[in-house]
């Protein structure tokens, strides 16, 4: 592609927009960048520092200096937190949780969100979260909302973690989830927002193909 284009894709967790963000990377051969993967990781450095992820003075103590760095192998993201390969264990349930609500500092938002936008402005590449298009890539190529029903999401991240081996409730997982919605879209400071200029899409009753067809079908 002779232009550095963006496309950013915003929704609530385990609407699929993940999933179809990485599609997109691969069928139109530009960067995948995981922005949950990165919230994740300073989840991970609260954790690991015993500091409450609410609390915002505590994660100021960290998170500019914070050794953070996103590589790509084979095609993947590896998320690299203090030179360590962390991958796998943002993935946890806990560290789950615990990066809904540290996302939700300014201080924490201004760190990622200045990271992702030095990238997409080196390269093109396809962004998923909560406010790229809203707030972080506002001048994006193409937005679109992906989302689904709580029943819906849940149940996929019912699956997907019982794949791994773990011993999850599913209306644990629904109340977990509709916890994190209330979190993303009551923060002060960037929420979880449809924007006016971007396409909604529900892929509650929809398989990947179908989602990815219809994402597609307006991209030029």
């Amino acid at each position: 592609m002779n232009k550095i284009i963006k496309i950013a894709l915003d929704g609530p967790s385990g609407s699929g927009k993940s999933t179809i963000a990485k599609a997109l990377s691969e069928k139109l051969k530009i960067l995948y960048l995981d922005t949950g993967a990165m919230y994740r990781a300073v989840a991970l450095k609260a954790i690991k520092c015993g500091v409450d992820p609410f609390d915002e003075e505590g994660v100021k103590t960290f998170i500019d200096d914070i050794d953070l760095k996103i590589k790509y192998e084979n095609g993947s993201q590896r998320t690299i937190l203090d030179g360590e390969d962390v991958s796998g264990k943002i993935r946890e349930p806990h560290v789950s949780m615990a990066a809904s609500n540290i996302s939700s500092l300014k201080c924490v938002r201004l760190k990622m969100v200045e990271m992702q936008r030095k990238i997409a402005s080196e390269i093109s590449c396809v962004l998923d979260g909560r406010d790229i298009g809203s707030y972080v890539l506002p001048n994006a190529d193409y937005k679109f909302f992906i989302t689904a029903s709580a029943d819906v999401r849940a149940k996929r991240r019912f699956d997907e973690l019982s794949a791994k081996g773990h011993k999850v409730d599913f209306e644990e997982l629904k109340k977990e989830i509709i916890q994190r919605d209330y979190n993303d879209s009551n923060r002060e400071f960037s929420p979880l927002v449809k924007s006016k200029d971007c396409i909604e899409i529900d892929t509650s009753s929809m398989t990947i193909e179908q989602v990815l067809d219809a994402v597609m079908s307006y991209i030029k």
